[in-house]
């Protein structure tokens, strides 16, 4: 898996657009909803390659990488 460092700010900052977790970003979701997803089915579009990316780097532990590329 490859990124752009743009794509990766986009990644660091893409915020979850409904649900329990509306608003909050991807990167600061907890592993265990990216694994219901995982199980269940991810959503279509952007938001569920962006949270099966998410997914990946959670898994391998390298969510850290990404805060520093979170605007505030």
């Amino acid at each position: 898996m490859t990124f752009s460092k743009e794509h990766l700010v986009v990644l660091a900052n893409y915020k979850m657009p409904f649900g329990r977790y509306k608003g909050e970003r991807l990167l600061f979701l907890p592993e265990a909803y990216f694994v219901w997803f995982a199980q269940k089915g991810w959503p279509q579009g952007i938001l569920g390659r962006h949270m099966q990316e998410m997914y990946e780097l959670k898994a391998q532990g390298l969510e850290d990488l990404l805060r520093p590329l979170v605007q505030r």
